[in-house]
């Protein structure tokens, strides 16, 4: 099959043919190239051992509200420190006079920083677990399918607090209880797709032709379904988000960090009072990531959708 004529092209055309589609891609680079900036910044800190200036706290200037432009001289006890205060805040401040737009920065990094490394946990797990279970069958399948029927079992949100408050709260916490708790629907399609294809004619010729199960299995039959485990990433990776920013809003999840869930956390006690910017920005920021990744990953799933592109060829 040419490359022209590959399920990858096929897939990257018919992503490019909606405008919806390309909005939710343009809107994932944006938020990827954000989370970018927010670790060089993060690791420029760190590197120079300074305070991160979205640390750095100013009781004078609490609750300015969204602007470019203020009043340069308002609060300001110098004049260096009312020219300082003229271009700042263009979201507002927080109730220690921090400014939200480089709080939101870094809370993309941490969400990027969760989706990524979780899903580096879950989808090897997963993926392992499935290709096996839905190649070998019989008493190997049967195990892993108690396996992950008992973890499916538990309340998610519980296993991942009990796990992530052994491992310490901070981020190493936060990777291992998500990523050792849902790598169970990962290895539910993984086996599904496995069975599928463990009998059609390319892996009967490779038997004939003597290769073993493991070379079968990863070299012919796991990248006859890589588009898959980019379908899994694409979903998983919004639901990683938002189970970090749940529990981190419940003080168990990143420390002395700006999460977008402690930000949350923070901003709800001050919403009552009219201070409205942060938790307005914080939740559209979430909103943005998750519904565009979202939306992108169904639109993954139809471009790769084998009955879909013969009906749509039919059609031709």
């Amino acid at each position: 099959m040419s490359a022209k004529n590959s399920i990858w092209h096929e897939a990257w055309l018919r992503l490019k043919a909606g405008r919806l589609h390309r909005a939710c891609l343009a809107v994932v680079v944006l938020f990827t190239l954000i989370a970018v900036y927010g670790e060089i910044a993060h690791r420029w800190y760190l590197h120079t051992d300074q305070t991160p200036a979205w640390n750095k706290t100013d009781l004078s200037q609490r609750y300015l509200p969204p602007s470019f432009l203020r009043h340069p001289f308002a609060s300001a006890d110098s004049i260096g420190q009312g020219f300082r205060n003229l271009f700042t805040c263009p979201l507002g401040s927080d109730n220690l006079g921090r400014d939200v737009l480089p709080r939101i920065i870094q809370g993309a990094r941490i969400a990027f920083h969760v989706g990524i490394m979780t899903s580096l946990i879950a989808i090897p797990i997963g993926v392992l677990l499935g290709a096996l279970g839905g190649y070998f069958g019989g008493k190997t399948d049967a195990v892993i399918v108690w396996l992950y029927s008992t973890v499916a079992s538990m309340p998610g949100l519980l296993f991942i607090l009990a796990i992530a408050m052994i491992a310490g709260k901070g981020l190493p916490g936060i990777y291992l209880g998500i990523g050792l708790t849902t790598w169970v629907s990962v290895c539910r399609v993984i086996r599904g797709e496995v069975i599928k294809h463990k009998d059609r004619a390319y892996v009967q010729a490779a038997r004939v032709l003597g290769y073993s199960h493991m070379r079968i299995l990863f070299r012919h039959i796991l990248p006859n379904v890589a588009h898959v485990i980019i379908i899994l990433f694409s979903i998983r990776f919004p639901a990683a988000v938002g189970t970090e920013v749940f529990i981190s809003f419940l003080g168990v999840g990143v420390q002395n960090e700006p999460s977008w869930g402690i930000m949350i956390s923070n901003a709800r006690l001050r919403l009552w009072q009219g201070m409205w910017w942060e938790m307005t920005f914080v939740t559209l920021a979430i909103f943005l990531l998750v519904l565009s990744f979202n939306l992108l990953g169904d639109a993954l799933r139809d471009a790769f959708d084998p009955r879909l592109r013969t009906a749509q060829s039919g059609k031709h």
